[in-house]
């Protein structure tokens, strides 16, 4: 039969590797995850290394005892902790706002707006300053105010601006020395900005600073030297969701045991970036905004959304096989497929020899068919007899005897082989053995006998 070109072992290998690779293409297709690691690149988000990203403050917030996790499903936006929103400056006002309205009764949520237009690092720089890039910086380039906060609803609603108002002209005047200005003169670039609230003060990391211009109701946290707003909580009210009205109902006018949950929106991201971090005072008056969210209802969990970054993943089958209640099926059958995989491997008896008949005709086929069925049977004793007695035809053929008779055999085993042992003490132990070994031991010495009568005596 022609050896097989893997042994047993190494096809088990080949198997699992690839049960183990097919696993996890099909998680990665249910996690939608990012592979390569360049998809959001430039954007602010809380995996983000760059300037304008929010992974410090993730580290910040885990060293401070927080329990972290970041979302990329809508399932992890209902969140009984704190969640921290960083929508781009493409989002869309509606998704907030339905956010926000399922927040109300849910938990506090803290909304950092953005500020920077940012971008991976250019080609055309001298390789000397690209070799000091590391993985996920960016460029920052010019800052702009969003437009959609003026579309969410009035309990949350307000004015994204700038100062200096022409937030590109800033950026091109501190990327130049000397910028000439509309009288012909160098202009020089606008100071970084002062901060103050929450019991902290401090300059911010660059101009131009981005401000609010809130609702009179909503409370003020953080603000400019000059009183622009940067920081400011949200009144707590709630939007009529049911009937689609943007009227706020009081605090007063609820039930006793009705909680409803504070919105604070971070107009002034370089407060919480990593650009700002760098800085303890804007690290302090972060980690305040954060404590003012989750201290007097004893929040101990803060979720960072990135599904307005755009690293949502879709609902499929694949991402529910893996999620409880489904899971426990799915481990359910991944369990079976491994039994019946190592079942397959350890086949009973060895393989059949190829091209032969199921059963062969022949003397040889029938003494092991019927060999092979006592061996099953376990009954060696019925072999004693049987055995004995066929012997005894086989010497008396030798001896030249008529008839196998056990004493005749001994007398004429006394004449032709005078020093042997008789043939009947040969047959009794024959008889008389039950175990395999004690077979083979009688059966030897039958045989031996009947050896010696064809050659004679020495």
């Amino acid at each position: 039969m022609t050896p097989s070109a893997f042994s047993r072992g190494g096809a088990l290998a080949l198997v699992a590797g690839g049960f183990a690779l097919f696993l996890a293409m099909i998680w990665l297709i249910g996690s939608d995850a990012d592979i390569a690691g360049e998809r959001g690149r430039g954007e602010a988000h809380a995996a983000s290394n760059g300037l304008n990203g929010f992974s410090g403050l993730v580290r910040l917030v885990e060293a401070q005892g927080y329990s972290i996790a970041r979302t990329r499903s809508g399932e992890g936006l209902k969140t009984g902790g704190l969640l921290v929103l960083t929508p781009p400056n493409s989002a869309k006002a509606d998704d907030i706002a339905k956010i926000l309205a399922d927040r109300t009764f849910r938990g506090p949520t803290l909304v950092i707006m953005p500020k920077w237009m940012a971008r991976p690092p250019s080609d055309r720089l001298p390789p000397e300053v690209q070799s000091k890039f590391k993985r996920g910086w960016v460029m920052l380039g010019p800052a702009f105010p969003a437009g959609w906060p003026a579309d969410l609803p009035k309990s949350y609603r307000f004015e994204h601006k700038s100062y200096p108002d022409d937030a590109f002209a800033a950026f091109i005047a501190a990327d130049a020395d000397a910028a000439p200005g509309k009288d012909g003169k160098p202009s020089t670039p606008p100071k970084p900005g002062r901060w103050s609230g929450m019991g902290h003060a401090g300059a911010l990391p660059a101009a131009p600073t981005l401000f609010a211009e809130p609702d009179t109701s909503q409370e003020v946290l953080l603000s400019d030297d000059a009183g622009r707003v940067l920081a400011f909580q949200t009144a707590r009210a709630i939007r009529q969701a049911v009937n689609g009205s943007d009227e706020a109902v009081p605090v007063t006018a609820l039930e006793d045991d009705t909680v409803t949950y504070p919105v604070i929106f971070l107009v002034e991201p370089d407060l919480a970036n990593n650009y700002g971090l760098a800085d303890p005072a804007r690290a302090a008056a972060t980690l305040a905004l954060v404590d003012e969210l989750t201290v007097e209802d004893d929040i101990d969990q803060v979720t960072f959304d990135m599904t307005l970054n755009g690293f949502g993943a879709s609902e499929n089958l694949l991402t529910l096989a893996f999620r409880p209640p489904f899971l426990a099926a799915t481990l359910s059958l991944l369990v079976a497929l491994l039994i019946v995989g190592w079942r397959a491997f350890m086949r009973f008896g060895p393989a059949a020899a190829e091209g032969g008949l199921g059963i062969a005709f022949g003397k040889r086929q029938l003494i092991a068919n019927g060999a092979g069925l006592i061996v099953r049977a376990r009954r060696f004793a019925l072999l004693g007899t049987p055995y004995a007695a066929l012997s005894a035809r086989r010497l008396a053929e030798r001896l030249g005897l008529a008839r196998p008779d056990p004493a005749a055999i001994d007398a004429a085993l006394a004449r032709r082989l005078p020093s042997e042992e008789p043939y009947t003490r040969r047959a009794a132990r024959m008889e008389a053995a039950e175990k395999p070994a004690d077979l083979l031991a009688a059966a030897q010495s039958l045989d031996d006998l009947a050896t010696k009568l064809t050659q004679g005596p020495k």
